[in-house]
């Protein structure tokens, strides 16, 4: 296992300064979240293989943390295939469409609620994010609109704001995940990455103004331009499999 810097004191063994251990589960959780970024961020094509050696070197951690990590993953956003290894999990146009067709129901729900719960300073941080999505340059270009895991992402932080646990349980699993996945390729079509920042404008005026029939419309007919947009981005890779073979091939 990779080592770390451990900071050294004159008591090891009890009070402030004793060293703790390094738990194999804060590496494993660490890689966890590396990989969703890395996954999502589009580095790597659905149905791409990933060399677990590669990923171990990348990440300075041995196979073991990051076998757990891919195991979490499993289902998520890759899939382990017999004889071959671990790849990008990969969905038929027809398996993306439902998901986005589910996520629309769910998440119109969750920003009604959110209209009705989420606090004064909930709405406030919720615009702090969204100034600063602003100033990413590839939105400004049009060329994708990036999203940060957890906290980072807006729709992460309207469903924590509609205080519905089982809400929570259905989209913070393996369909937040999944739908992260297809988000960063619709939002690099054409246009849509302007489109989708300032439908999450939108989204947040009607939050702001507690209107849970406002919120849950605008949150619906972003969804269902995100499918759109998603639907297109599948279609035209389809059209270049040349390009998307030589991709594949490349890690």
């Amino acid at each position: 296992m990779a080592t770390r810097p451990i900071p050294l004191h004159s008591d090891p063994q009890s009070g402030p300064g004793a060293i703790e251990p390094i738990a194999l589960t804060s590496l494993a959780e660490e890689a966890f979240v590396k990989l969703v970024q890395v996954i999502t961020s589009g580095r790597y094509l659905p149905g791409q293989r990933l060399s677990e050696s590669e990923l171990a070197r990348q990440l300075g951690i041995s196979r073991g943390p990051l076998r757990e990590a891919l195991g979490r993953l499993e289902g998520r956003l890759v899939m382990r295939t017999p004889r071959i290894g671990i790849r990008v999990i990969d969905f038929r146009p027809e398996e993306v469409s439902q998901l986005f067709i589910v996520r629309e129901a769910l998440e119109g729900m969750a920003a009604r609620l959110a209209a009705e719960h989420m606090t004064t300073s909930e709405l406030a941080a919720l615009g702090d994010l969204l100034e600063e999505h602003g100033r990413q340059q590839d939105i400004s270009s049009g060329q994708a609109y990036h999203q940060g895991v957890g906290d980072d992402d807006f729709h992460f932080a309207i469903i924590k704001g509609a205080r519905c646990e089982q809400l929570e349980r259905l989209l913070l699993d393996g369909l937040y995940y999944q739908l992260r996945l297809h988000r960063l390729r619709a939002s690099a079509q054409p246009g849509r990455a302007k489109e989708a920042f300032g439908e999450h404008r939108e989204i947040l005026a009607a939050l702001l103004s507690r209107s849970p029939d406002a919120a849950e419309g605008c949150m619906r007919r972003h969804i269902r331009n995100a499918r759109l947009n998603a639907l297109s981005s599948i279609q035209a890779s389809a059209a270049s499999p040349r390009e998307t073979r030589r991709q594949q091939r490349s890690y």
